[in-house]
């Protein structure tokens, strides 16, 4: 059953149970910006969330990109940088979101598979603030 509504009507109807989301035709990027505002993990059920919709959710809690197909570096950043542990949600990082987990928290090294001689020396790297 897919449900047709206007805008206000789709936030209204998102936000009473985001399960419902799903159900919506077509539900506006607004609309789906306002959802994972107020609760990330309703990007799950969105299908194919725009960069700004993935971001938004990335934002509301950097775990919810293990529900994104596809995410652009940019959102893996933002993600890495929210909650670093995130980092074994993503396929093939980049040398740079890699970097960019590593140096929020070394430990999450061993999320990283086959890391490059950098990731290794910087997840080694004596932290200046104890020198």
């Amino acid at each position: 059953m897919i449900i047709i509504m206007d805008e206000s009507e789709q936030l209204m109807y998102g936000t009473q149970n985001y399960q419902n989301i799903k159900y919506t035709e077509n539900p506006s990027e607004q609309t789906q910006i306002e959802l994972v505002k107020n609760d990330g993990y309703i990007v799950q059920v969105i299908k194919n969330p725009s960069e700004q919709v993935q971001f938004e959710a990335v934002k509301y809690d950097g775990r919810t990109i293990k529900y994104i197909k596809n995410p652009s570096e940019h959102v893996q950043l933002h993600a890495v940088n929210e909650y670093g542990r995130s980092i074994q949600y993503i396929d093939n990082p980049s040398e740079q979101v890699q970097l960019e987990a590593v140096n929020g928290q070394r430990s999450v090294i061993k999320y990283i598979k086959n890391p490059s001689e950098q990731i290794q020396l910087e997840a080694v790297k004596p932290n200046d603030i104890y020198l």
